[in-house]
């Protein structure tokens, strides 16, 4: 279980959404640019492309929020008690406390939840330490380790 590792794939689904984000706006301000040239063109269409560059508009500042959040984690910084910046191993799942991802599969084939602090999962967790047990979803959960 490498912290660092999981920090970089966590930096790298951020940065992929960014890109991915940008270049859906990017492509939404060039159709939006090419309806400008026509003298015929559908407002109702404009309209829609209008929605969808402020709806990926929305989606990169999330994203750009994230990868700044990511940022403030001191990747050597340890507590023996679950907080922001924490690898969580439980008997059944392994989460990343940082930022809302979701699924990230590592090369080693095993899969980390990323959650935020604001996660439900999340309020189970805080505070507790190695050996400690929590209830989420009506069924009971170990804390294996913390890194």
């Amino acid at each position: 279980m490498n912290k660092k590792e999981i920090y970089y794939k966590a930096v790298d689904a951020v940065n992929e959404r960014i890109e991915k984000y940008q270049k859906e706006m990017d492509m939404i301000k060039e159709s939006m640019d090419a309806n400008d040239i026509k003298t015929d063109y559908d407002e109702d269409n404009r309209g829609k492309l209008l929605g969808d560059f402020e709806q990926n508009a929305g989606y990169l500042d999330d994203s750009r929020q994230m990868k700044e959040t990511l940022s403030e984690i001191d990747l050597d910084h340890y507590s023996e008690r679950v907080s922001f910046g924490s690898v969580v191993e439980t008997d059944k799942n392994l989460y990343y406390v940082a930022v809302p991802i979701g699924e990230l599969n590592m090369e080693n084939g095993s899969k980390v939840y990323a959650i935020s602090t604001e996660a439900p999962v999340y309020q189970g967790l805080k505070g507790k330490k190695a050996g400690e047990s929590y209830t989420f979803n009506d069924q009971e959960f170990k804390i294996v380790a913390v890194h």
